[in-house]
């Protein structure tokens, strides 16, 4: 069987899903591994690192021909309706916003694995790219804070004068938010935390952040996830964390609801109660932003409330991307551990009595085996005759 690795095309994306590291492991399954000239380069692997590993490197990846394609950002419709009928595809695929290319995958019937769909069980952490990659992005996150904040993160006592450790408020406690936490308790800061989530106290605790506790309904799903709240508890929320921002130096979020945009935290008003020179760091920007007015991709200066000063207001946009090395060596790893589920002796074995196999299948024999994704799309297919000339009018 044949396993080919792209290189990724969508502007910004430096990971590769394939390492020569796991070219081995993968080759130890019986797979032939064909990998796109320059895929490793934006994460510092090159063309010879993979064939020293035994991949074969190819100018372009003929799609037709392969039996698996392993990637990291979701796949366009044009290639998954290029690849081979009952092909398999393993990586992220934003199931909810891509809905184009998984018709096109369930049209092509194409088996597609989804990493955001890998259950939260023990046996599956080794594939769990969501956590893997969580964990880059909450430590990039403070990396791009500490850089911008006009002062120092540590407590610094000198001849000249005792220097305060900055204030950091950290909102959201789960992977990306606890490794926010400890990588700013490590600069030296002083480090808060919220999440809506009782039980993310002690582990805030263990990571050395100080847990604030608001007066707030408890807000968990299944899986360890936070859900979002209803609107007079969100509105609640935002007036209980208000002192605390407008007290921190430094605020980074980090929430998100799974197929959802992410929840406001954070309004603008809140944002200009906090001292001039203060950063905000808003990771969930590119899926609608826990601050309101961050966009993805760009540093907005927001006029303090008194008018002396700003506050930059940082919309982080490829967070993991920004650290291509070792995000492309955990996501590798992830996705050649998923493999060894569907691979064995170079041939497919697509157990769906297997809980990881079924809950990480998105599309299989030209059906959509995730209920949530087949109902948007039967909904998109309702709803598509009201955009025709009767639904404009």
């Amino acid at each position: 069987m044949q396993l080919g690795i792209p290189r990724e095309r969508r502007e910004g994306e430096r990971r590769v899903a394939a390492t020569p590291d796991t070219v081995r492991q993968l080759m130890g399954m019986g797979l032939e591994v064909l990998v796109e000239t320059g895929a490793g380069d934006g994460a510092g692997h090159a063309d010879a690192a993979y064939r020293a590993a035994g991949a074969a490197v190819v100018p372009q990846l003929d799609l037709a021909s392969l039996d698996i394609l392993a990637h990291v950002r979701p796949l366009d419709p044009r290639t998954a309706a290029s690849l081979a009928r009952g092909a398999v595809t393993v990586g992220l695929a934003s199931p909810s916003s891509e809905l184009p290319t998984v018709q096109a995958l369930a049209d092509n019937a194409v088996t597609s694995f989804a990493l955001e769909l890998v259950p939260r069980i023990s046996r599956a952490q080794s594939m769990d790219a969501l956590t893997s990659q969580a964990l880059v992005a909450g430590y990039r996150c403070v990396l791009e804070a500490a850089i911008r904040l006009p002062r120092f993160f540590p407590l610094y006592m000198t001849a000249a004068g005792t220097v305060p450790p900055a204030r950091v408020l950290v909102l959201g406690a789960g992977v990306a938010g606890l490794q926010a936490i400890g990588t700013a308790k490590r600069l030296g800061a002083r480090v808060f935390a919220n999440d809506i989530r009782p039980a993310s106290a002690d582990e805030v605790a263990s990571m050395g952040g100080t847990f604030i506790r608001l007066d707030l309904e408890t807000a968990e799903a299944a899986g360890g996830y936070a859900r979002q709240l209803s609107s007079d508890a969100g509105t609640r929320q935002r007036q209980l964390l208000a002192p605390h921002v407008a007290q921190s130096d430094v605020l980074i979020t980090t929430a998100a609801v799974p197929g959802r945009p992410a929840p406001l935290l954070v309004t603008r008003g809140m944002v200009e109660g906090m001292r001039p020179g203060s950063v905000v760091v808003d990771l969930a920007a590119e899926s609608g932003g826990n601050v309101e007015g961050s966009v993805a991709g760009q540093d907005i200066p927001i006029p303090t409330a008194d008018g002396t000063g700003h506050i930059i207001l940082v919309g982080l946009k490829d967070p993991a991307s920004a650290m291509a090395s070792d995000a492309s060596r955990l996501y590798a790893k992830n996705v050649a551990n998923l493999l060894a589920l569907l691979v064995r002796d170079g041939k497919s074995t697509l157990d769906f009595d297997d809980d990881v196999v079924a809950g990480a299948c998105l599309t299989h024999a030209g059906d959509v085996r995730h209920q949530p994704t087949a109902d948007l799309l039967a909904a998109r297919t309702a709803a598509a005759p009201m955009a025709g000339p009767e639904g404009a009018r």
